[in-house]
């Protein structure tokens, strides 16, 4: 897709967050950023990348994970009809990691659409609004407690898999019970190779 597409995505969610945002209260969303690529100003891509600070903590939002809530946050925010690749955020960390670097905010809960960053998105003047990077050793910390988390959730998910009520609770949306296995497994061995590698 153009640029200017994935600003008008962008913009797009940051309206559907303060529209939604009042009526999204399992889990309360707090704010919308955008990173990745998009923020270097491309002539195309493939997609938009955005990070979703949720009020839950670490052990319900786990890395690279689709909790049965995301789905229809997503559908609310309006992700699911074009390429948005989506990540959930805990309040007890700050929004970036190892993946998510120096994102760009887009709407917060406390102050709206940030009307600065969607200019700045339209012109390829981020670079000052982006968060900066966090110290190495808070992401070494971070990442490490987040390791943890992840490796409890696959062990969790191993456990349950072929239990019938966890397998009706994990159906739904496009998403079947191999899909919550292998996001589980896919985000642990992701911080595995972040922290270890």
């Amino acid at each position: 897709m153009r640029l200017s597409t994935a600003v008008r995505r962008l913009r797009s969610i940051a309206e559907r967050a303060q529209q939604v945002s009042p009526f999204a209260s399992v889990p309360a969303l707090l704010s919308v950023y955008a990173f990745g690529p998009v923020l270097e100003s491309p002539a195309d891509l493939d997609y938009v990348q955005v990070a979703c600070v949720v009020d839950l903590p670490l052990a319900d939002v786990i890395w690279g994970t689709s909790p049965p809530w995301a789905a229809s946050l997503a559908h609310l925010l309006e992700m699911d009809k074009a390429p948005v690749e989506r990540h959930w955020r805990p309040t007890e960390w700050p929004v970036s990691n190892h993946a998510i670097r120096r994102p760009l905010r887009l709407w917060s809960a406390s102050e709206g659409i940030d009307v600065s960053s969607m200019d700045a998105l339209s012109t390829g003047r981020v670079e000052s609004l982006r968060l900066p990077e966090p110290h190495p050793a808070v992401l070494r910390e971070q990442l490490a407690a987040e390791l943890a988390a992840s490796l409890t959730h696959v062990r969790q998910v191993e456990e349950l898999y072929w239990e019938a009520d966890w397998r009706r609770g994990h159906r739904g949306d496009g998403f079947h019970p191999e899909d919550h296995l292998w996001r589980a497994v896919h985000g642990y061995l992701d911080l595995l190779a972040a922290v270890h590698g």
